[in-house]
């Protein structure tokens, strides 16, 4: 992350300021978060402590974590989970009904 971000702790501001974790008052959209449980890269305490400062604000959102995944799926099958649930969550976040797909729920984001 040095040559992509900054030298840390040197930088640390750079990475304060970049992290979304830290933009969230300015966040006004539902979200829909995919993670993987084995990521390195953004470990998945970071999905979770970003779902629940959504949830405290109100903002309709989402939370799937997926086993055994990394930072970018590799597994066919939650390849497809996850591209199935982005449109799901857009269904019902734009009010249309697709065929065939598997609901989970998505909070704060009235009927």
């Amino acid at each position: 992350l040095d040559g992509l971000v900054g030298r840390y702790p040197e930088e640390r501001a750079v990475y304060k300021e970049r992290a979304p974790i830290e933009s969230v008052d300015s966040f006004n959209c539902p979200i829909l978060l995919l993670q993987g449980d084995e990521d390195k890269i953004v470990p998945p305490n970071q999905a979770e402590l970003m779902h629940q400062a959504l949830l405290s604000k109100g903002i309709p959102c989402a939370l799937k974590m997926y086993a055994g995944e990394q930072h970018g799926f590799r597994k066919a099958e939650n390849i497809e989970d996850a591209l199935d649930s982005e449109l799901y969550f857009y269904s019902r976040v734009f009010g249309f009904t697709p065929p065939g797909l598997s609901p989970f729920p998505i909070n704060n984001l009235s009927s």
